[in-house]
């Protein structure tokens, strides 16, 4: 019997209980641990260790192993399967919209109009709202589906929704006001591009294809990953490699606070004795990041795990990063980005990506970016993650974020480092031959570059309509980069949009000879099995 001669309860300092109980060293001896016990067993291990004190206060402050049992409830899960869904019945429609993916999701619906609504949310249900922005994250990871007002395929809700393999319809209009509150519905988006929303609980039948039927094919299909919570699991997907890893996710969601913030923290401090809007942001940042004296050091860290999680997953296949390319009007939005942050009327073509780096206002929050890539590389050991420069407008561009790079650790070159460009801007297409000799290859952003090419908003529903990167316009600058890279010697892919949502956009890379596409996880197999039909068709092998 358990009595106070068995267990005591032993009280801890604040300190205490905002310090990591494990070292790094402690935490590679664990897997190295793990490791040799799942190759002894010869299966998924599930396995329990403890620590014996800290070795100073009491105890010895050891690792042991106590228990390990076959894990029994991930590796009974069928990982290696496409699944196709079909809505086996019709009911009255309320809405319809913009399809993003190509699942069903069904559920009671929640309408929420503000992030201050956000705690009302039950996991499972379906997430009704105007539009969505990074501070919904946590809300849309429970949703089993989300429905918008607004927004384009190219939207926060339809980029996010993506990643997580949610069914989103977007661009409803007035999906919040006819949609209730407690209403079940059902969420179709297997119907093609328009996406529906219906009354009741609907059946549907799920087919499902063994990822070991797929054939190869020449064209490398990749794979646009951005939540590192989902790396291990999107990795067991056939795929080539991750052609766009995106660090606004992690930046966002696992860090929160703006770098600059972060960097000025003991002059914010300072001023938060007569400022009442300071001691929040001060506030805030001390909450996140207790553990870290050193205030930039929780974003290096956090960053480099983010990415590495990635890198580990997909390794020792390319994963290719893409430097945060926040709009200044998200970059305002994280804790103390008001501070730092220019009220720009056009934040899309306003102060974003290459234009940035080099930028002494912003100088010292990208050598934070650069140091955590530069550990995840050269300390973590994972030289497969390569490097993707935004928003790039001129070569001479080009050559300064080069330069910034190497000042800050990452060169060019060294360690197998390659360096990309995404070709998003049509100077990046025009002046392709001088671009490709400046950088190791090209990333064609088919978003951005539809919205320049065709001068439009890609996130107003006013001219959604226009928005279509199938428009012959578009397909000629995409035609004619592709051709200059080959040309050049340069490696060319897509990680837009585009193959992922329209197959004849698939097909037509395919027939110019482009190296790779990057898509979002649930296209890759039907784009695989498409590609290689198309292959076939041509006598590509």
């Amino acid at each position: 019997m358990e009595d106070e001669t068995t267990v005591k309860n032993v009280a801890t300092s604040l300190e205490e209980r905002h310090r990591y109980v494990l070292e790094e060293d402690e935490i590679l001896e664990l897997a190295r641990w793990a490791c040799i016990i799942e190759e002894h067993y010869g299966k998924p291990m599930d396995i329990e260790w403890a620590k014996d004190g800290d070795g100073v206060s009491v105890g010895t402050g050891k690792l042991f192993v106590v228990q390990a049992r076959p894990e029994t409830i991930h590796g009974k899960k069928d990982e290696n399967v496409y699944e196709q869904y079909y809505l086996l019945e019709k009911g009255p429609v309320l809405v319809k919209g913009t399809s993003v993916g190509s699942k069903v999701g069904q559920g009671v619906a929640r309408v929420i109009h503000s992030p201050h609504e956000m705690h009302q949310f039950q996991p499972g249900e379906v997430l009704v709202t105007t539009m969505t922005d990074p501070d919904w994250e946590p809300i849309m990871k429970l949703a089993s589906a989300i429905v918008t007002n607004k927004g384009g395929r190219t939207c926060h809700a339809a980029i996010v929704s993506r990643e997580l393999g949610i069914p989103c319809v977007i661009g409803t209009g007035n999906g919040d006001e006819v949609i209730k509150t407690g209403q079940e519905v059902t969420v179709s988006c297997c119907e093609g591009e328009v996406g529906y929303v219906y009354q009741g609980l609907l059946k549907y039948s799920v087919e499902r294809i063994s990822y070991e039927a797929l054939p190869k094919t020449k064209t490398l299909i990749m794979m646009n990953v951005g939540i590192p919570e989902n790396a291990f699991s999107q990795a067991r997907i056939p795929n080539d490699g991750v052609g766009l890893a995106r660090e606004e996710f992690i930046i966002n969601s696992h860090i929160g606070i703006h770098p600059l913030a972060l960097l000025k923290y003991d002059e914010l401090k300072e001023k938060a004795k007569n400022d009442e809007r300071l001691a929040g942001v001060v506030y805030k940042i001390e909450q996140a990041t207790t553990v870290y004296k050193d205030k930039r050091q929780f974003f290096i860290d956090k960053l480099a795990e983010g990415v590495a999680r990635i890198g580990a997953a997909f390794y020792p296949r390319d994963v290719i990063v893409r430097l945060s390319d926040f709009k200044s009007n998200e970059y305002g939005n994280l804790v103390g980005g008001f501070l730092f942050e220019p009220n720009e009327s056009n934040p899309m073509i306003g102060w974003r990506g290459a234009s940035r780096y080099y930028d002494e206002r912003f100088l010292p929050a990208f050598e934070l970016e650069c140091i955590a890539l530069k550990k995840a590389r050269d300390d973590m050991g994972l030289t497969n993650i390569k490097v993707m420069i935004p928003f790039c407008r001129t070569p001479e561009e080009g050559r300064k974020v080069i330069e910034v790079m190497k000042r800050f650790g990452l060169v060019q070159g060294e360690n197998g480092l390659e360096v990309y460009v995404m070709c998003e801007i049509p100077s990046n297409v025009i002046l392709a031959d001088t671009f490709a000799e400046i950088f190791d290859g090209f990333s064609i952003g088919s978003n951005d570059l539809t919205q320049l090419v065709l001068g439009l908003d890609r996130d107003s529903a006013l001219v959604s309509h226009l928005y279509d990167e199938r428009n012959e316009a578009v397909k000629r600058m995409v035609r004619h980069v592709i051709k200059v890279a080959k040309e050049k010697g340069r490696k060319i892919g897509i990680c837009g949009q585009a193959p992922s949502d329209f197959p004849d956009f698939a097909e037509f890379l395919v027939e110019c000879g482009i190296d790779s596409m990057s898509l979002t996880p649930d296209t890759v197999v039907k784009t695989k099995l498409l590609v290689a039909k198309k292959e076939k068709e041509l006598g590509i092998s």
